[in-house]
C-alpha cells in the first residue's frame, strides 16, 4: 500500500527528502548592483534537481534562472572528479549544485552535467553552454565577467564568454598530476574545496598544482558486483606520504611562476584568497599543523611575503572566512587566545572581541565593521557586528534562536532556525531594515521533535532529552538511546528543531534520546578543543557517560540505566563502539555506522592532527584503536558500513568484525553494496533507521 502524505512515516519521508535539505534554499549571492539575490532552490521538497533562482529585492518576485530540466536532453551524468567533488561536500542533490559569479554581480557561471554554461543577469536571457573539450569540473567567472575558466581532463582551460574556442592554461604532466582540483585533505579535512582562484581584476589566476603519485593506491570495490574492476583511490593514511602540493601564478597567456615557500617546514596549503583590496593571500600549515604561515603573494611577480606567522603547542586551528582582508588591505583572523580560553577577532594584530565571546567565522569585512558568527553560549551562535574600535553589536538576534548569514555591501542575507520548529526561515535586509523573505520549499516533517535542553555534569555538558511524544513524566522508566557525534567539527546540541526529527522519532518508538556534546565538539573554546590531543578516545566517552548520569539524576523515574543503548555515524561510530567495548557496565547495546576502528587507517589531516605521526607518538594510536577491544565484548553490537565509502573505508569496520570472530565474540556486520560515507539512497536511508530500532529492540527489550 503506498502512504499517504498524512500516513507516511518519519523515516520514509526522511529518506525522500535528503534530510528535509530539497526544496530549501542555500547558497546565497547579492547581485545587480545590490537590486538581486541569487540562491540555490529544487522545484519542491521532494525534488532533488536544483535550479538557479534569483529574486528582486525591488519588487519581492521570484525568478527561476536556469532549469535543468530546460537545457538537458537526457539524464545528468557526472565526471567522476565531480562526483568525488560531490562527496566531499556533502552534497545529496542534482542539477546545480555551485555557481559563481563576477564582481559586479551580471554574470553567472555554473556545470550541469560536465557543460559550462553562463548567463547573463540583466538580460535576462537563457544559460548558454560555453565551448568545452570534454566533461568540465567547477567553472568560475573571472572578476570582470569577460572569461571563465574551468578543470577538464585534469587540466586548467579559460575561455571568452563571448565566444572562441578554449585555451588550455595548465597541462597535466602525468596521470597523478591534476591543475585547479583541491587535493583530497584540503576537501575533506582542511575545508577548502576550490583548486584555482580568479585574481581581483582577472588578469591571471592562483592555481593549485597536485601531484597524487606519493600517495599509496587503495582500491575500492563493490563484491555485489563482481563484474567491475575495483576503482583505485589515493588514500593517504596518517603517516604516509600526501600529496605534493603547489601554487602557481597563471597569465592568460599560459604563463607560469611558481609560488615559491619552504615545502619541507609547509607542508599544507591550507586557504587562498584574492580580495578586492591587497594582495592574495596564502595559509600554509606545518605537517604537524603546530605552525602556521600567512603570506602574501605578489600578482605579477608570485613573490610572496610573509604577514603572520602563529604557533600553537597543540595546532592551529582553521577558522571559516579568514584570512582575509578589509576594504583597506587589513588582515583579518581569528586567533585561539589560549590565555583567554576564546577564539577571538584580530584585525591587523589587534583583539577586538572580548574573552567571552568565542568567534566561529568572519562573514564579511567591511568599511565600519567585521560581521561575524559568533557565541556566548554554544547552543544559540548569532551574527555580530565588530567595530573597529572594538564595540560590538548583536545583530538580527532572537531569543533561543540560532542566526546564520552572510552580507555583501548594505544587504545582509540572515538563516533563522529556533528549537521549538523544524523551518529554517532566510530573510534579506538592508542595513536594519527586513525588505525581504526567500521562501523555503523543503517539507514539513511530519513529526515535532520535543527537545528539552540541560547542562549536566561537572563540565556542564550541553544535553539534549527528548521523551516520546505525549510521556507523561513519572510514568515509565524508559530505555536510553544515546546519540551522539562527540568528535570535533562537529556540534549537534543547538537551536535548531530540524536536527532532531530523527532523535524523536527514535523516542517514540519508546526511548529517551539523550544527544550530548562533549570535549573536543567545537563552540566551547580552544581549551574544550583541545582536550582530545593525544587521546580521541576517554574524553569523549567520558563525557557521554557524564551526560547520561546527568539525565538520569535529573529524570530519575523515567530513565532506566540499566538498558542503554549507543548509536552514531562516523566518529559517532567509533564512539558507539568504543562505548560498549570499553564501559560495557553502563553501555548495553550499540549501532556502529561507518566507524574508524583504527586510526592508521584515516587519512592525515584529520588525524595527526589529534594523535601526531603514528611514527612519533604510537601509544595515541594503541592506545584509541579499537581492535585490542575486540576480544572484551560482551554486549551486541551491530557494524553498519558501506562497500563503496572512499572517507572511512570499509577496512575499519572488516578489521574490527575479524578480531571480534578471532575472539569469538558474537557480533552483526551489515555490509551496504554501493553507499558511500554518505546513504542518500531512499531505500538505504529509510531502511537503516528501522534496521537500528528492530536491534535495540531485541537487544534492550
Amino acid at each position: 500500500m503506498t502512504e499517504t502524505a498524512s500516513t507516511e512515516s518519519y523515516p520514509r519521508q526522511r529518506a525522500r527528502t535528503r534530510g528535509f535539505r530539497l526544496g530549501a534554499p542555500r547558497a546565497f549571492a547579492v547581485a545587480g548592483d545590490g537590486q538581486q539575490v541569487l540562491f540555490l532552490r529544487s522545484r519542491g521538497g521532494a525534488d532533488a534537481t536544483t535550479c538557479l533562482w534569483s529574486l528582486d529585492l525591488t519588487g519581492g518576485t521570484e525568478t527561476c534562472i536556469a532549469d535543468p530540466r530546460d537545457l538537458l536532453d537526457d539524464a545528468e551524468s557526472l565526471p567522476d572528479e565531480e562526483r568525488a567533488r560531490r562527496e566531499r561536500l556533502r552534497e545529496v542533490s542534482a542539477g546545480i549544485t555551485e555557481y559563481s559569479l563576477d564582481h559586479d554581480g551580471t554574470v553567472a557561471v555554473f556545470a550541469l552535467s560536465g557543460t559550462p554554461y553562463a548567463v547573463r543577469l540583466a538580460e535576462a536571457g537563457t544559460a548558454q553552454p560555453l565551448p568545452a573539450p570534454g566533461p568540465v569540473i567547477d567553472p568560475r567567472v573571472d572578476p570582470t565577467g569577460c572569461r571563465a575558466a574551468y578543470v577538464c581532463d585534469r587540466g586548467l582551460y579559460v575561455v571568452d564568454l563571448d565566444g572562441g574556442e578554449p585555451q588550455l592554461l595548465c597541462t597535466p604532466e602525468s596521470d597523478d598530476v591534476t591543475w585547479g582540483l583541491a587535493d583530497f585533505i584540503a576537501a575533506e579535512e582542511l575545508d577548502r574545496v576550490r583548486g584555482y582562484w580568479w585574481l581581483a581584476d582577472g588578469s591571471g589566476l592562483l592555481v593549485e598544482r597536485s601531484d597524487d603519485s606519493p600517495v599509496a593506491t587503495w582500491w575500492i570495490a563493490d563484491p555485489a558486483q563482481p563484474e567491475l574492476p575495483a576503482r583505485p583511490h589515493r588514500y593517504p593514511a596518517a603517516g604516509t606520504a600526501n600529496a605534493d602540493v603547489s601554487l602557481w601564478l597563471v597569465g592568460l597567456d599560459g604563463a607560469r611562476r611558481e609560488v615559491a615557500w619552504d615545502h619541507d617546514a609547509f607542508h599544507y596549503l591550507a586557504r587562498v584568497s584574492a580580495p578586492d583590496a591587497g594582495a592574495p593571500l596564502v595559509t600554509l600549515l606545518s605537517r604537524d599543523q603546530r605552525h602556521q604561515s600567512i603570506l602574501e603573494v605578489d600578482p605579477t611577480t608570485g613573490a610572496t611575503r610573509v604577514l603572520r606567522e602563529r604557533t600553537d603547542p597543540e595546532w592551529v586551528e582553521l577558522m571559516p572566512g579568514v584570512p582575509a582582508r578589509t576594504p583597506d588591505g587589513a588582515l583579518v583572523e581569528i586567533v585561539a587566545d589560549l590565555d583567554a580560553d576564546a577564539y577571538r577577532l584580530v584585525v591587523d594584530g589587534a583583539a577586538l572581541t572580548p574573552p567571552d565571546l568565542q568567534v566561529q567565522a568572519v562573514m564579511d569585512a567591511g568599511d565600519a565593521d567585521v560581521l561575524v558568527l559568533a557565541a556566548t553560549n554554544p547552543v544559540t551562535p548569532g551574527l555580530h557586528r565588530v567595530a573597529y574600535d572594538g564595540t560590538v553589536t548583536q545583530a538580527y538576534a532572537l531569543d533561543d534562536a540560532m542566526v546564520q548569514g552572510r552580507r555583501s555591501g548594505e544587504v545582509v542575507i540572515t538563516s533563522t532556525t529556533r528549537l521549538g520548529s523544524t523551518a529554517t526561515t532566510v530573510a534579506v535586509w538592508r542595513g536594519d531594515a527586513r525588505v525581504a523573505e526567500i521562501a523555503s520549499l523543503a517539507e514539513t516533517p511530519v513529526i515535532s521533535p520535543q527537545v528539552h535542553l540541560m547542562r549536566g555534569g561537572e563540565r556542564d555538558l550541553d544535553i539534549a532529552v527528548l521523551f516520546p511524544t505525549g510521556h507523561v513524566p513519572g510514568s515509565a522508566r524508559l530505555p536510553v538511546i544515546m546519540s551522539p557525534y562527540g568528535g570535533p567539527h562537529a556540534r549537534l546540541v543547538v537551536a535548531a528543531g530540524l536536527m532532531y526529527g530523527t532523535d524523536q522519532w527514535l523516542a517514540d518508538q519508546g526511548y529517551v534520546v539523550v544527544v550530548a556534546d562533549g570535549r573536543g565538539t567545537p563552540g566551547r573554546g580552544p581549551a574544550w578543543d583541545r582536550a582530545v590531543r593525544g587521546d580521541l578516545a576517554t574524553p569523549a566517552l567520558e563525557d557521554q557517560v557524564a551526560a547520561l548520569e546527568a539525565v538520569a539524576a535529573a529524570y530519575p523515574d523515567d530513565v532506566d540505566t540499566g538498558r542503554v543503548g549507543i548509536r552514531g555515524w562516523s566518529f559517532g561510530g567509533y564512539l558507539a563502539a568504543l562505548a560498549v567495548l570499553r564501559r560495557p557496565d553502563v553501555f548495553h547495546a550499540a549501532v556502529a555506522g561507518a566507524p574508524v576502528t583504527e586510526w592508521r587507517l584515516y587519512d592525515t589531516g584529520y588525524t595527526e592532527r589529534y594523535l601526531g605521526l603514528p611514527q612519533e607518538e604510537p601509544d595515541n594510536y594503541d592506545g584509541t584503536s579499537l581492535l585490542p577491544l575486540a576480544p572484551g565484548l560482551t554486549r551486541p553490537l551491530l557494524i553498519i558500513h558501506g562497500l563503496a565509502d572512499d572517507n572511512v573505508v570499509v577496512a575499519h569496520s572488516l578489521r574490527l568484525s575479524s578480531a571480534l570472530l578471532a575472539a569469538g565474540r558474537p557480533h552483526a556486520l551489515l555490509p551496504l553494496s554501493g553507499v558511500t560515507h554518505m546513504t542518500p539512497q531512499e531505500v538505504v536511508a529509510e531502511n537503516l533507521l528501522r534496521a537500528e530500532v528492530d536491534f535495540f529492540a531485541d537487544a534492550l527489550g
